[in-house]
Parts: structure tokens; C-alpha cells; sequence
């Protein structure tokens, strides 16, 4: 029983989900129409995406970039605003839990190397933030971004008009905040460079090229599969297994309640009438019960305003610590640094993230 309750609070988007598609199917009995609801290019997408990410991540790109930054930055506002800068910048191609996963740990690492662990704190905060903002900037940043990209088949122009200009605010937002820490001089030598396997870089960089023309509807999702699977159970087999199958399972089972409810038809009738030209709110609102991939995956059959609820899901990341499973990885690695302060990181990630929740969703208000 206690492997089971730690299951279901490790896993609870999982188990939620799981449940809402069980009790949907009794409203809705189980016929050939289910097989319509699984989006197959998006679960391909997202699998090759999460193994071409892993790949790279044991290359040693991300680490290396890290190592060689760190070292030349000269006082603790700019090593901050690097480390922050590296989850914004890169979560918009390795997806924000990556980056998060990635570059949390290095800041620990580097701020306790000089005694600045007081700043910690509202390293990770940022960190955390800047990796959901970051994200929104293109279709692979993150797992909602993926599915609507594909879900309302837009084009790269549509898609890219409806996030710049919030992703542009919101990195003179991120990076403005690391002007709040204060500007004293340090020096870090982190030892040895890390080993940067440059033909695995080569490898994983093409697959990623791969993936990307899958993305923008240049290559069948089918192909690229294929070839993935191929390559790299020939060269790296282990790395396949590297994907997050219980995140692919989430999406199934929402598509499975989601596609069920649309064929309820009282239900259909009230979404549809609750998002009317409120996508904005009620998307961003639904992202902080139940986290911004299942309100993306929920609330997209009831509404085909694409633009708005691209933004409702990206924005709404911001706010409390389930609105996106990024910033409980953050919270989670934060935990386990020596001298971490649970409660203080809640606070400040509290105020941060409403403060930045409000002003872009005002933002995003006036210009959609």
C-alpha cells in the first residue's frame, strides 16, 4: 500500500486523468469512435522529441555551455543572470522540465562553491519561471505547445505572431528581476571542462533536425519514427527507454476524457459557452487546478480560438506549483540542496509568479 499512495502522489496528473477517462467511459462506452481521439503525430512527436533531448542532455552540450559561462561570469548578478538566461533560452528547445533538470542542479552547485547560498533561493525561483517563459516561444518548447501546434494544424507564422511578443516581455521580465541581486564579485572554478561526446552531439543534432521537420509538417510523424527508433536502437537502445512513458500515458488518457465529453452534448454546450471569448482566463484559471498540458488537452475540442489558448496555457504556467510540472521539479531539486528553505522558496515563487501571472496576462489581453 505505501508503494501505491507514494505512486499516486508522485503520479498524480497521471492517476487524476486516468480516473476522469474511466468514469467517462461509463457516460460514454468504449467504440471504434475512441480511436479517433489519440493524436498519433503528437505521442510520436513527443517520444522521439523526449529520446533526441536525452541524447543530447548525456552528450554533454548542455553541461559544457554551462561550465564554460559560469566560469567567466565576474560577480554574482551576472552568474545568476546566466544561470537563469540557460533554463530561458534553452527550454525553448529542450522543454523546460530539461532544462530545469539540468541547470537547478549546476546552480546549486555553483552558488555553494561561493558561499552565496542565501541567493539560492531566488536563483531557482527565477530559473524556475524563466524555463515556463521561455518554453512558450515555439512549438517543442514544452508538451502544450506540441499538442496545439498540431491539434489546430497552425502554421509557424501563426504560431510564432501569437508568442513573441508575450516571450519578448516576459525575458526583459526574467532578466530585469536578476537586477534585484546584488552585484558582488566572485570567482568560481568548477575543475576539469566536462566531457563533451562530440559525435553522440552530432548524432542526437541531426535526429533533432529530424524531428523539427516533423514539427512544421516537412516529413511524416510516421518516418521519423521509424528512423529514430532504427538509429538509435542500432547505436544508444538504452537511451529509447529514456522517455517519460507515464507523460505519454497522461496524454492518452486526457484524450480519451476529453473526446468523451465533446460527445456529451450538455457538456459540449457549457464549455463551449464558458470559453467564448474567455479562453484567456479560463485557460490560465483551469492551468492552476490542474496544471497547463491537461487544461490544454481539456479545454481545446470546446474552442477554436487557437491564439488565446496557446497563450492562456503558457501564461497560465505561471502562479501556483501544479499550474505547471516544471516548477515542482524545481521545487523538488531545490529541496534537496544542503540548507534548502522550503518555505521561503514558496513564498518568493508565490510572489514572483502571481506578479508575473497578472502583468502578462494583461499584456496578452490588450494584443490578442
Amino acid at each position: 500500500m505505501s508503494r501505491v499512495k507514494d505512486f499516486i502522489k508522485r503520479e498524480a496528473v497521471l492517476c487524476i486523468a486516468l480516473f476522469a477517462a474511466v468514469i467517462s467511459c461509463f457516460f460514454v462506452p468504449p467504440d471504434t469512435e475512441y480511436l479517433h481521439y489519440i493524436d498519433l503525430r503528437t505521442l510520436a512527436l513527443l517520444y522521439c522529441l523526449m529520446v533526441v533531448v536525452a541524447g543530447l542532455r548525456r552528450a554533454g552540450s548542455f553541461t559544457a555551455l554551462a561550465h564554460f559561462l559560469c566560469e567567466r561570469a565576474g560577480n554574482l548578478r551576472l552568474m545568476s543572470a546566466v544561470l537563469v538566461a540557460l533554463c530561458f533560452f534553452s527550454s525553448m528547445l529542450i522543454t523546460n522540465d530539461v532544462a530545469l533538470l539540468t541547470f537547478v542542479p549546476f546552480a546549486v552547485v555553483v552558488l555553494g562553491m561561493v558561499r552565496r547560498e542565501k541567493e539560492l533561493v531566488w536563483v531557482v525561483v527565477l530559473q524556475a519561471v524563466a524555463a515556463n517563459l521561455g518554453s512558450m516561444l515555439t512549438p517543442v518548447g514544452n508538451p502544450q505547445n506540441l499538442y496545439l501546434y498540431s491539434y489546430y494544424g497552425m502554421s509557424g507564422t501563426d504560431f510564432f505572431s501569437a508568442t513573441l511578443p508575450v516571450w519578448s516581455l516576459s525575458l526583459l521580465l526574467v532578466l530585469g528581476s536578476c537586477l534585484f541581486i546584488k552585484k558582488e564579485p566572485v570567482k568560481v572554478f568548477l575543475g576539469e571542462k566536462p566531457i563533451l561526446l562530440h559525435r553522440a552531439l552530432l548524432f542526437y543534432s541531426a535526429l533533432f533536425l529530424l524531428c523539427l521537420l516533423v514539427v512544421f509538417r516537412l516529413l511524416h510523424w510516421a518516418v521519423m519514427l521509424a528512423v529514430i527508433l532504427l538509429l538509435v536502437g542500432v547505436f544508444d537502445r538504452r537511451i529509447l527507454l529514456k522517455a517519460d512513458f507515464l507523460l505519454l500515458l497522461t496524454f492518452v488518457c486526457f484524450f480519451i476524457f476529453a473526446g468523451n465529453l465533446a460527445r456529451i452534448e450538455a457538456i459540449d454546450r457549457l464549455l463551449r459557452q464558458l470559453l467564448a471569448g474567455r479562453e484567456l482566463f479560463v485557460g490560465a484559471l483551469c492551468s492552476q487546478v490542474i496544471s497547463n498540458v491537461p487544461a490544454a488537452l481539456l479545454l481545446s475540442g470546446f474552442t477554436e480560438n487557437a491564439r488565446a489558448l496557446l497563450m492562456a496555457v503558457n501564461i497560465g504556467g505561471l502562479g501556483t506549483p501544479v499550474a505547471s510540472l516544471a516548477s515542482l521539479i524545481a521545487l523538488k531539486l531545490y529541496s534537496h540542496a544542503e540548507g534548502a528553505k522550503t518555505g521561503g522558496f514558496l513564498w518568493r515563487f508565490s510572489l514572483v509568479n502571481f506578479l508575473l501571472l497578472t502583468l502578462l496576462l494583461a499584456f496578452a489581453r490588450i494584443i490578442l
